[in-house]
């Protein structure tokens, strides 16, 4: 169980077990984490209510991971700037280079890494 109880936001968070990001939800829930997911699906995603937009989050978020590609994050530039996450995780198929250096630049740290080998190695 996560002592420090962090918040992670899941950007493109998917309401279908199959997909990275449904398995991403529950593997951070397993291990003690306030999750958000962030997806125009309604759906409740391991029992955690998701927002639409990562504008709608009104709480500190110490990392989110990223699970839409670099077109979609680079419509949402601004609310994820807004949003100052501690730390943005960049999951495979996510990159996004020019979002990159524009959140480093705001002081927040960028990682490009699979958040679900993160969890399972004990690195996140």
């Amino acid at each position: 169980m996560n002592e420090n109880k962090k918040t992670v936001a899941v950007l493109g968070a998917s309401p279908k077990p199959e997909r990275y990001s449904y398995q991403c939800v529950e593997l951070l829930k397993e291990q003690g984490y306030e999750v958000i997911p962030v997806t125009p699906a309604k759906q409740v995603i391991c029992g955690f209510s998701p927002v639409a937009t990562v504008a709608d989050i009104d709480v500190e978020v110490d990392v989110l991971t990223m699970y839409v590609n670099a077109k979609r994050s680079s419509d949402m530039e601004e609310m994820i700037l807004n949003l100052k996450p501690k730390k943005i995780i960049f999951n495979p198929g996510a990159e996004n280079s020019d979002l990159e250096e524009k959140c480093k630049a705001a002081g927040i740290e960028v990682e490009n890494a699979c958040t679900l080998i993160l969890l399972h190695s004990g690195q996140f």
